[in-house]
């Protein structure tokens, strides 16, 4: 009778803890529909694995490089890193992403939002392309990303200068990008794969202070899994995230899959103390991203592996990271369009 009272007690137990276990909605800040080789998986496989994820919102964002397959390959590569051959600029990124918005049902498309992403940041006619874009498409347009500036090895496979986030061509973007109220998303890698100090901050802590109208998300906090593969956990970043956070108020951390681990979630998939303190710090500054690139079976498998770490935030600050503070960096006009 013990043992039944016992088993009954842990059934109870049980149902009780499913009844209180969250569900979340998603915005999938940072989605790339193309790859490098600007091809895609299509919207149909999209909008299936965003009912799949409950996944309601995503970036939609091309790839502002295309990966060249050199005459003298024998194998097309798979990925930007596959072999040594170059990766160019290019801007019809932006004519795919524009044209499979417009393939989506009008009803669907509120779920939708795309950011402009093709053109070379180290000239300084692109504020003008983007503005015949924004011109050709009025209203379309939600957002200017994800820009590559430091980017791991595939700086050095584009030619030309690296690409600086405080150089003087996106100094002319980023006033565009006041003057028509969108965010920015910028990828500026905080670091090298050798440094293991801040070298690269400056670059992104320019346009933080010089732009103060700008709405900027920071691709992953600066991080990626090149760095890390050479440099596993680099210990400066939480204090360098929380100073930048208190400093620039107009500043947004994606939270994509390369902060998962190390920062968010230990080697046992227990949440971080620290990061959650942080983030539960400033609830409004957070989001959630799978960055996939132009294949989205992962979607899910990403976003809903920030659970762990959801769960260990209260909860109005957990649905906000996963869901409203993407839609909070949008165009007002959007914001407005949304609550109707």
């Amino acid at each position: 009778m013990h043992a039944l009272r016992l088993s009954f007690a842990l059934l109870l137990g049980l149902a009780a803890s499913a009844a209180t276990a969250r569900e979340y909605r998603y915005s999938d800040a940072h989605l790339h529909y193309v790859d490098f080789f600007q091809e895609s998986a299509g919207m149909d496989k999209l909008l299936q694995r965003m009912a799949e994820a409950n996944v309601e919102h995503v970036m939609l964002s091309g790839i502002p490089v295309a990966k060249k397959w050199d005459e003298n390959e024998p194998k097309r590569p798979r990925y930007y890193a596959g072999d040594d051959a170059n990766a160019y600029w290019y801007t019809a990124t932006d004519t795919l992403i524009a044209h499979a918005y417009k393939q989506v049902p009008a009803e669907q498309r509120k779920r939708f939002h795309p950011f402009l992403s093709g053109f070379n940041p180290n000239d300084k006619n692109s504020d003008a392309h983007i503005r015949r874009m924004l011109e050709l498409d009025p209203g379309l347009w939600q957002g200017i990303g994800e820009i590559f500036t430091r980017h791991d090895d595939l700086t050095a496979l584009i030619h030309g200068d690296a690409p600086r986030a405080n150089n003087e061509a996106l100094a002319r973007v980023y006033h565009l990008a006041a003057e028509y109220d969108l965010p920015v998303m910028v990828h500026s890698n905080i670091t090298s794969k050798r440094e293991r100090n801040p070298l690269y901050l400056q670059e992104i802590e320019d346009p933080l202070r010089n732009h103060p109208h700008v709405r900027f998300i920071w691709a992953h906090a600066g991080t990626s899994m090149e760095i890390h593969r050479h440099q596993e956990k680099l210990d400066f970043l939480l204090p360098t995230v929380e100073r930048m956070l208190e400093t620039y108020p107009n500043l947004y951390i994606d939270l994509s899959w390369t902060m998962l681990r190390p920062y968010l979630l230990d080697k046992d998939g227990k949440p971080d103390p620290k990061w959650v303190h942080l983030v539960s710090s400033y609830p409004a500054r957070f989001m959630l991203g799978s960055d996939v690139v132009g294949r989205f079976d992962s979607m899910g498998e990403y976003m809903q592996g920030f659970e762990p770490f959801l769960d260990a935030l209260p909860e109005d600050v957990a649905h906000k990271v996963a869901h409203d503070n993407f839609l909070s960096v949008l165009p007002r006009r959007v914001q407005a369009e949304l609550e109707e």
